[in-house]
Order: structure tokens, then sequence, then C-alpha cells
């Protein structure tokens, strides 16, 4: 597990991502000191040069984009699927972490990961999901969830199951990480009752007896997330297309489902 994934309010991670941003804050010193080395390197203000470096330097990983920074000689890259890292125009040096805009206190790297993974929520394969409606089902919310993910299990406990006036769509979503996870996942899919077959568990633990079988979504539903960018579990995704890992307090979420 990603040391990130610490305390039981952040996600359970996959492990197919080669580079991870462990420290969503930014150590000064250390960005600052690299950058100016950066800046002296005589790199050129040529985007198409810069990707052309980057193709060779990060073999075997695609380059998504190249963009320029507000830092002169400092250039944003971005790795399939959603992988920022900042560097120097001939790739000397890498950085990984959170560019903040200390005018505005704002963080530029979390703009442009909401600009990059923003998703269409009316084409997202609601039949692939596990459908939970509660009260008139007015608001809408997907889920990527592993059955054996305790952070998930605390965001079905500690926030799902007190929201009111929600439609929630569950995308079953196990991990490498979790052996059993498949297994449950497909127990649970193929129940007479999904919705209550997915509440038993996560609530109380019950899973059904064995069903007969049926076709499964989960491979789908991972390759669904990781085009999505969805590394995590659980991920919520908002109508507006936001994506947010963790397992969020239900004020967190109340307030993302009123913007």
């Amino acid at each position: 597990m990603d040391a990130a994934a610490a305390s039981l309010d952040n996600p359970c991670f996959s492990p197919h991502h080669w580079l991870t941003m462990n420290n969503k804050l930014v150590r000064c010193a250390t960005l600052l000191g690299a950058m100016s080395l950066s800046a002296h390197a005589g790199a050129a203000d040529d985007l198409a040069g810069v990707r052309a470096e980057a193709v060779k330097k990060f073999a075997g990983h695609d380059v998504i984009s190249v963009h320029a920074t507000p830092l002169k000689g400092i250039y944003e890259v971005v790795l399939a699927p959603t992988q920022i890292l900042y560097t120097d125009a001939h790739i000397n040096y890498v950085l990984t972490g959170a560019l903040i805009d200390m005018a505005s206190k704002t963080s530029i790297t979390e703009q442009r990961m909401e600009q990059l993974t923003r998703v269409d929520f009316t084409k997202l394969p609601f039949e692939r999901a596990i459908k939970t409606v509660r009260g008139n089902g007015a608001r809408k919310l997907a889920v990527f969830s592993d059955p054996d993910c305790p952070y998930c299990k605390k965001l079905e406990h500690d926030t799902l199951s007190k929201l009111d006036n929600v439609t929630i769509y569950t995308f079953l979503f196990p991990l490498d990480t979790h052996a059993d996870a498949q297994r449950k996942a497909g127990l649970i899919w193929c129940a007479p009752d999904r919705n209550k077959a997915w509440q038993d568990w996560m609530q109380t633990g019950v899973l059904p007896a064995t069903p007969a079988g049926c076709a499964l979504p989960m491979q789908a539903n991972l390759a669904l997330g990781q085009k999505l960018g969805v590394s995590a579990t659980p991920t919520l995704v908002f109508p507006q297309g936001t994506l947010v890992p963790g397992a969020i307090s239900k004020d967190e979420l109340e307030a993302k489902l009123k913007n």
C-alpha cells in the first residue's frame, strides 16, 4: 500500500502506476533549488523539442501532453493516464508534487489534474454498476469501489449510508492487491439483488450464497478506471465530472454535490 494511505481517510492504491504523488505538500526549498538548476540548463522554449526529449527519456510510457509552466525553463509533462511531472527542456531533472501559485495560494497541479481527469458523467456505463437509490434519488454520484478495501467500507458506513435523495452507481473495481476481491465482487454482482448483496457485505460482512454464474463487468470496469485515471479505491465521480479519491466526510461530499 502507498505511504499516503497510512490513515483511514486515504484510499487503497493500485500498484500499476510507476510514479505516484507521495507528497501533496510542496517542499519549497527542494522545489525551488531544483528549478533553479533547471532554469540555468539552457532549456529552449520549444514545446516540440521538449516533447521529443520526453518521448525518448520516458520510453515505454505514453506522453500525453507537454506545456510550458509560469516558471521559465520548466515544463509540465503528462504521462498516461494522468501523471503530471515537471522538468527542464532536456529532461535532466524531474519533479513530482504540487506546483503552487503563491500569489493566489492555489495549486496549479491540482487545477490541471481536475482538467485532465474530468469525466463526462452522462456517458458512464451505468449498466455495469450497482444502483442504489435513496429517497427521491435526484442527486447522482458514481463510486469505484473494492469489496476488500477498508477505506471503501469506511466511505459506505460513515458517509454514503447517511445520504438521502441520491442515486449511487457503484462500479466494482477489485484491486490486484486484494487477492479475494474478484471472487467477492463476482458473488455480489451475480446475486439476485445486487444492491442488497453489496450493502450486506460492506455494512455487516455477510456475503451472498454462491449464485449461478453470470457475465461479470469487473475487467471492463478496470479498463474504464485506467482510462479515466482511477488508481485508488474508493474514487468518487461527481456529475460535474470531477474525480475525488478517498473516504471523504459526509459534509465534504454534500458540498461537492451542491456544486
